[in-house]
């Protein structure tokens, strides 16, 4: 399972807050918002931060995302 916050950037864009005001507004370091860009996992503290900022619940802003690897078969 990975995480994927891609639920975030959409909620950011719907309320239509860019990604530096967020920052700032939240007090999110650089490397943080490069994990989530990155969709990297980032500390509970800062994911309840975000939730409050944006009124909302942990699933608002992030999903567990299952990821299938195939393997290849050998001929």
């Amino acid at each position: 399972m990975e995480i994927s916050y891609k639920k975030l950037w959409i909620l950011l864009i719907e309320k239509d807050i860019s990604q530096i005001d967020f920052r700032t507004e939240v007090n999110i370091a650089t490397g943080t918002m490069t994990k989530l860009r990155r969709n990297e996992e980032v500390a509970l503290s800062v994911l309840l931060r975000i939730c409050e900022y944006l009124d909302c619940n942990i699933g608002d802003i992030c999903d567990a995302v299952k990821i299938i690897k195939y393997q290849q078969k050998e001929g």
